[in-house]
């Protein structure tokens, strides 16, 4: 019937619609535009978990071991009002690295963007997108240890966390 025409131009063209959202959000993100980016330059999926095979870096590795102990304390002898200030406040100072590794990922967008251009060498700057979003991944765990250990655990489940 024709109604039947109509309603499958619908469907066809609703489709369309979503591939064309699906392809513009990544590029609308600009940290998800640097996973398609790393996805396409590799000819794979990328999520920021597979990143985390990328190395964190050493200094931020070895600041986290600070953290680290501080949360030991906490699991071993409870969480004092003044442990939780210090958790806290070290809390605070991760995002604001996080909040800086993301603001470096998209600032290296118009550098991509040149060296794509100029047909240069496009490695360097990949490994460099790839070491801030392990960085990032990295953080975003600590982060939300730290956020439960304070016991301010916004809705999230156990299963969550990535360990």
């Amino acid at each position: 019937s024709h109604q039947g025409g109509g309603a499958e131009d619908h469907a066809r063209a609703l489709e369309a619609s979503a591939l064309v959202n699906r392809a513009y959000r990544p590029l609308r993100d600009p940290v998800r535009r640097v996973e398609y980016l790393i996805a396409l330059e590799e000819g794979r999926e990328v999520r920021e978990e597979t990143t985390a095979k990328a190395k964190v870096p050493m200094d931020l590795l070895a600041e986290m071991l600070e953290v680290q102990e501080a949360l030991e304390e906490v699991k071993s002898s409870g969480l004092t009002e003044e442990a939780a200030e210090k958790l806290r406040a070290e809390r605070q100072r991760l995002q604001e690295r996080y909040q800086a590794e993301e603001d470096a990922l998209i600032g290296l967008g118009p550098e991509w963007d040149a060296a794509v251009d100029a047909g240069k060498e496009r490695k360097p700057l990949l490994e460099r997108f790839k070491q801030g979003l392990a960085a990032r991944a990295y953080l975003r765990t600590v982060i939300d240890d730290l956020t439960q250990a304070v016991g301010e655990d916004e809705g999230r489940h156990v299963s969550h966390r990535r360990h």
